[in-house]
């Protein structure tokens, strides 16, 4: 499958601890597939280490045309596209692109509730300059929230408050 012009990412639901194997099938059909992970301690009876468990759980983000979308439901795992009216529903790019960052950053983040009130605003400086997310406050500090609307997910990365602006 190629990625045209009229390609978009969508959000692909998947069977609980399916991600994996889902955004393997993607990449070996060649469909651009995005699964952001965080690192988290695992523990064993005999042993812990380090893991990348998936940022949102069920959801892989996939790129495809709408109208291409029986090879990604074809997938072992998939569930279904998130979809409104029974037309998928597409992810804005600008969201896809807010998180890859963070997560290709050194920035320690957590995932969080979507936040639905607060500023919408534009990182200006560091690791993360142009990205779009919501400022919230935690205690004493700015967070900036990033969010995927479609799928009632977000993640959230301390910031100071000095390097956003309002959009």
């Amino acid at each position: 499958m190629s990625v045209g012009d009229a390609s978009r990412w969508y959000a692909v639901w998947t069977r609980s601890r399916h991600e994996q194997v889902v955004r393997t099938q993607l990449d070996e059909k060649h469909v651009p597939a995005f699964l952001p992970t965080m690192r988290r301690w695992s523990r064993w009876k005999d042993r812990k280490k380090q893991i990348d468990v998936p940022l949102f759980p069920g959801y892989v983000f996939a790129r495809f045309e709408a109208g291409e979308r029986l090879s990604v439901l074809k997938c072992s795992g998939v569930v279904s596209i998130v979809s409104f009216d029974g037309e998928p529903a597409p992810v804005p790019d600008h969201e896809i692109e807010g998180i890859r960052t963070l997560v290709e950053s050194t920035l320690p983040y957590d995932p969080c509730p979507t936040i639905k009130t607060g500023t919408l605003v534009e990182v200006s400086h560091g690791p993360l300059k142009g990205v779009v997310g919501r400022l919230t406050r935690k205690g004493s500090q700015s967070r900036l929230v990033l969010s995927v609307d479609l799928i009632g997910q977000a993640v959230s990365v301390q910031v100071d408050a000095a390097d956003v602006k309002a959009r």
